[in-house]
């Protein structure tokens, strides 16, 4: 049994290096580098989560997607509509909140990807909404499509679909 947890955590670590090293990769790709770490603080969170607490129900794959995509989408609408940042951040989270839980896709790292949208530098505000796909919706599909693959280590998977209860 303890070979397995151990073949587990090391298929999780390494999961996560490259997961988080795609992400930033692609990242660093579409953004100045200067606003990089901003967009992989959701991004390593989201990893935390999924190759740390696979078996939490925000660490499925509809939470991962759908949360982050609901809250990228509440950010950037903040940041366009509301012309003051401090109560466009201040929004931006209880809107998210709403938004994944009517979605049924709570995945708290969404906060700060929401957050990013509003504080995250000239660079991400000139993406606009296609914030949302890039570097948002890929980043999360890189996370999600590694963590499968390592969840094919694992005796039973922890990526299935479960309902949020």
């Amino acid at each position: 049994m303890k070979d397995m947890e151990n073949r587990e955590l090391l298929a999780s670590i390494i999961g996560a290096f490259a997961a988080t090293l795609i992400a930033s990769f692609f990242s660093l790709k579409i953004l100045e580098f200067n606003q990089m770490p901003i967009i992989l603080a959701s991004t390593g969170a989201s990893a935390i989560l999924i190759f740390g607490l696979p078996h939490n129900p925000a660490s499925q794959p509809w939470n991962i997607i759908g949360g982050h995509l609901v809250s990228a989408l509440i950010g950037v609408a903040c940041y366009k509509y509301i012309p003051n940042l401090l109560l466009a951040s201040s929004m931006a989270i209880p809107l998210a909140i709403i938004a994944m839980h009517f979605f049924n896709c709570m995945h708290p790292p969404g906060g700060a990807t929401a957050i990013t949208a509003i504080t995250g530098g000239q660079a991400i505000y000139d993406l606009g909404f296609a914030f949302v796909i890039i570097p948002v919706f890929f980043n999360a599909i890189i996370l999600l499509s590694i963590a499968i693959a390592v969840g094919t280590f694992r005796d039973k998977n922890p990526y299935e679909v479960r309902p949020m209860h």
